[in-house]
This record gives structure tokens, C-alpha cells and sequence, in this order.
């Protein structure tokens, strides 16, 4: 089970490399298609807005995983018994947000609300990763506050 969540967690971070390259290339294609006078690509910065986030959302678990993520280190080594209390107040924060993540999709989904830009597609489908993102980061916080770890 362990090494399958650990490969589930790497693939995730792997999806984010790939979705941050593809819309760095799409960004590159379209500026250089422009500037030749080949025309446009109108939906490419659209989406690459919506890839940023997206693959914060996916690599997030990866990282506290790993213990590379943003924390205060220096606060850390002088005052170790502070960490647990990081994480017990990162988990609260990922449950309340994964549970407003929950909400938020099920009121957009009930809705039927629509995002209609260049791209058009429920809305729903933005809110999605942020309870599945929230979820991984909770259980990261409920290992790291485990003892024995």
C-alpha cells in the first residue's frame, strides 16, 4: 500500500511537470506562430491559466511528501517541538478546505454553471482537484503527525 500511494504521489507530480511544459511549449508555439504572422493560438494562455494552479494542486502532496516544502527551517531547528504543531494546524486547514472544495463542486455541479470562454466546460471541472489535492495534503499531515514516523 505504501509504495503504491508513493508511486500515485510521484505520478501526480509527474502530470504537473508535464502539464507545465506542455503549456510552456504551447506559450512558445503560439508566440512564435504570432510574431511569423501565422496567426494565433486564441484558447493557449486560457488554458495555461488553468494549468498553473492544476499543477500546484498535483505536485503540493509530492512536496510535503518529501519534506520540500515551504516552511521556516530556521525556526524549526532552534524550536523542533513547533512542527507537530504546523502540521496539526496544516491538517485542519487542508479538512476545511477540502471540505468548502466539496461544496463548491457539488454547488457548480447542482447549478449547472458553465465556464464559457475560448474553452467552454463546467465549472465544476475547475473546482475538482482542489478536495482531491486537499485530501492528499491531510493524509501527508496525518503521517507526519504519526508517531514512529
Amino acid at each position: 500500500m505504501a509504495r503504491g500511494y508513493a508511486l500515485l504521489l510521484h505520478a501526480m507530480a509527474l502530470a504537473a511537470a508535464v502539464l507545465l511544459g506542455l503549456a510552456a511549449a504551447g506559450i512558445t508555439v503560439d508566440v512564435v506562430a504570432r510574431n511569423l504572422g501565422l496567426g494565433t493560438l486564441p484558447w493557449i494562455l486560457e488554458v495555461s491559466e488553468y494549468v498553473l494552479p492544476l499543477a500546484t494542486f498535483l505536485v503540493a502532496p509530492w512536496l510535503l511528501n518529501r519534506n520540500q516544502h515551504v516552511r521556516l527551517d530556521v525556526l524549526l531547528h532552534r524550536a523542533r517541538w513547533l512542527e507537530p504543531i504546523g502540521d496539526g494546524i496544516g491538517l485542519a486547514v487542508c479538512l476545511v478546505l477540502l471540505l468548502y472544495g466539496v461544496r463548491t463542486i457539488l454547488n457548480s455541479a447542482h447549478q449547472g454553471a458553465m465556464v464559457l470562454k475560448s474553452v467552454v466546460f463546467p465549472e465544476w471541472w475547475l473546482y475538482a482537484p482542489v478536495p482531491v489535492c486537499f485530501a492528499f495534503l491531510s493524509i501527508e499531515f496525518i503521517r507526519r503527525l504519526a508517531p514512529g514516523r
